[in-house]
């Protein structure tokens, strides 16, 4: 993770491998952004520049100058940001134009960043978008040497502009950690190592671990779990992060699938529908990040991240369809398909959860393909209290993480009977994400505010690079969570 300072000194007098300055796109002319404070000659050159290259100043329009007049960085890169403003579309462009500008820059140490103009709502987008733009896929099991060292921002560097850019230094290195996790091969993460792997984080932190290994889960009746996780060679876990600080205003709780790997057990996916399936715990991942990260603030908010893991294998010993199974709570459960398991261990968690009596509870989860067909990269909010899931897309929309309400009609949920036990865990094929959304309700203690986040769409990304995000594991939904948490302190 690239270490974040702010400081007020000259743009161009500031050393480094590569200088990155806005260019806006206002007026149907591109133009430098303003604040820059460069010479006089340094501004006449980049403009000839812009018009010679026809430069439009859009988002993610990057272009890299060598040589520039009177800049000691021995390049200066315009990053495209749109139309500048501070309201919240306008500084998520913002963060995905100087994410776009910064992931070219990976193999460089040291950048200077001048953000474009003195708001602190500025100086924040710009301080995220680098923190999230700066990540470096690593190669599997080694720790990447392509990431940025360091990157100083030019700007106002008053206490309100500093405390900006520790916040977004804690939050790219939490979205570092979701994406590292996702990335991993699921020969390497599997349950009992992303419990290492937790446990080896939390060090030096004031969040405390608990887990449940096979055993314990048959004790503790997390049936769905068991039964997922029961046809591989590596058993299933639940993980248990939570951070109590003193004063606390509000306790929350986060619940996140950790689908370490998704064959569909014995009803198999297709061999093409695998092969992204090591992100089936992006939700996990992201739960851990957001957890860590509102540690790392030090908000005054309880938070408990309970992360239920299991790896979805066909064997002897896997689960069947029509498999009748007792979950936590005491709830029996007709299993009608292997590949809807994401639901069941959210269901233990959810009721694992509501016993602590939390004043809401939020799941995020990587659960359904009909969300992505239905809303690609935007994620789907669901929940049973209007007013809370409206506080979650204020959130998210806050911090630029694309969401959107979604019902949960209670015409489907008939569909979700059974002969055989108190729920059947899918419903029909209309409305999947719907009934997904329906079942995962029948877990939440009484009374407690939930809040569903299907994020099956953007937790991954198998297409190029663009803005902030990496190809792979994009870390989306930890700043959501965050932004969550902050809007009880």
């Amino acid at each position: 993770m690239a270490n974040l300072t702010i400081s007020n000194r000259s743009a161009a007098d500031t050393p480094g491998d590569a200088l990155v300055v806005a260019l806006g796109s206002g007026n149907g002319a591109a133009a430098l952004a303003p604040g820059h404070g460069l010479p006089r000659k340094t501004v006449s050159h980049l403009k000839s520049v812009v018009a010679d290259l026809e430069l439009a100043g859009k988002v993610g329009e990057v272009t890299t100058i060598a040589a520039v007049p009177e800049v000691t960085a021995k390049l200066l890169v315009l990053a495209g940001v749109g139309e500048l403003g501070t309201d919240p579309v306008a500084l998520e462009e913002v963060r995905k134009g100087f994410g776009a500008a910064i992931r070219t820059l990976t193999k460089k140490k040291k950048v200077a960043v001048v953000v474009p103009g003195t708001s602190v709502e500025l100086v924040a987008a710009v301080a995220e978008g680098v923190a999230l733009g700066a990540y470096a896929v690593s190669k599997a099991g080694t720790t990447s040497t392509d990431a940025v060292d360091a990157v100083a921002l030019v700007g106002p560097a008053d206490a309100a502009s500093r405390r900006a850019v520790k916040r977004a230094a804690a939050i790219g290195e939490a979205v570092a950690y979701t994406r590292d996790l996702v990335n991993l091969p699921p020969n390497l993460l599997y349950p009992a190592t992303f419990v290492d792997s937790l446990a080896d984080r939390i060090k030096g932190t004031k969040v405390k671990l608990k887990s449940y290994d096979m055993k314990a889960l048959r004790a503790g009746g997390f049936g769905g779990t068991v039964g997922v996780g029961q046809g591989s060679a590596n058993e299933p876990r639940i993980a248990v992060l939570s951070y109590t600080p003193s004063r606390s205003k509000a306790s929350i709780a986060f619940v996140g699938k950790g689908i370490t790997f998704d064959s569909g057990g014995l009803c198999i996916k297709p061999a093409n529908g695998m092969l992204t399936m090591k992100c089936d715990m992006a939700g996990a991942a992201a739960v851990a990040g957001a957890v860590l990260a509102i540690a790392e603030l030090g908000l005054p908010i309880t938070v408990t991240g309970y992360l239920g893991l299991a790896e979805n294998m066909p064997s002897s010993t896997a689960q069947r369809p029509s498999d009748v199974v007792t979950m936590r709570g005491g709830k029996t459960v007709e299993v009608l398909n292997t590949d809807a398991e994401g639901r069941m261990v959210l269901g233990d968690c959810i009721a694992l959860a509501s016993e602590s009596k939390p004043d809401a509870i939020v799941d995020i989860a990587t659960l359904t393909g009909a969300q992505v067909i239905a809303l690609a990269n935007t994620a789907a909010v669901m929940g049973n209290d209007e007013d809370f899931r409206t506080r979650l897309l204020e959130a998210a929309q806050s911090v630029g993480e694309s969401m959107w309400p979604m019902p949960l009609p209670n015409e489907l949920r008939p569909g979700l009977e059974s002969i055989n036990a108190d729920l059947a865990h899918k419903g029909g094929a209309e409305g999947g994400m719907l009934t997904a959304g329906l079942f995962l309700g029948e877990f939440v203690g009484e009374g407690i505010p939930w809040g569903h986040l299907d994020i099956a769409g953007p937790a991954f990304n198998d297409k190029a690079p663009a803005g902030y995000w990496p190809k792979g594991g994009t870390g989306f939904g930890v700043r959501t969570l965050v932004g969550l948490a902050e809007s009880y302190a």
